[in-house]
C-alpha cells in the first residue's frame, strides 16, 4: 500500500531483501521487504543498514502485533521485543532495542495456535479492520517521514 501510494517500485531483488527506492512525502526512503523468514528479520535489517550506511534509529519496522487489539497502531522509538520473533531476530542481530516501529494490532488468536494465525487468512469482518488499519499506517509513516517520530506516536497512538 505504501509503495503504490508514492510510486515506489520494489523490485530490485537483493540476496537478503527486495527493496524499492523513492520518496515519500517529499523525503527520500527505501522500502525493503525481507527475504528471509520472520525469524531471521535481523538479516535483512542489517543488511539494510550496511548497503545504506545507516545508524538503527533510522529503520523503521512495520510489523504485525497479538498483543494490540486487531486495527490497533502503536508507534515507539525503541523497545523489547515482546515475544514477537522476528523483532528479537533484529534486536540480536543489531544489537540494540533502539530501533522505531510501527505495531500493527491483529488481536489474539481464538481456537487456534499462533503460527497458523497468523499465517492464515482473516475472516471478511477482521479483513475491513486490518483494511482500514493499513490505511492509517500509510499515513502514520508519511507522517513519520515529514513531521517526525514523536509527533506521530501523538497523532496515531
Amino acid at each position: 500500500s505504501l509503495a503504490r501510494k508514492y510510486a515506489i517500485r520494489v523490485e530490485q531483488r537483493r540476496r537478503h531483501a527486495v527493496l524499492g527506492e523513492g520518496r515519500i512525502v517529499g523525503e527520500e526512503a527505501v522500502l525493503a521487504k525481507a527475504r528471509t523468514y520472520m525469524n531471521r528479520s535481523g538479516v535483512a535489517a542489517r543488511y539494510l543498514l550496511d548497503r545504506y550506511h545507516l545508524a538503527p534509529e533510522a529503520l523503521l519496522v512495520v510489523h504485525d502485533d497479538m498483543a494490540l487489539p486487531s486495527g490497533k497502531l502503536r508507534i515507539r522509538p525503541r523497545g523489547s521485543s515482546a515475544g514477537h520473533n522476528g523483532i528479537e531476530s533484529i534486536i540480536t542481530e543489531l544489537g540494540t532495542q533502539g530501533f522505531p516501529r510501527l505495531r500493527i494490532g491483529v488481536g489474539r488468536p481464538e481456537g487456534q495456535d499462533a503460527v497458523s494465525f497468523v499465517l492464515g487468512s482473516f475472516a471478511p469482518d477482521e479483513a475491513k479492520v486490518i483494511g482500514e488499519a493499513i490505511v492509517r499506517a500509510v499515513e502514520a509513516v508519511a507522517w513519520i517521514a515529514q513531521h517526525g517520530l514523536e509527533s506521530a506516536m501523538n497523532m496515531y497512538n
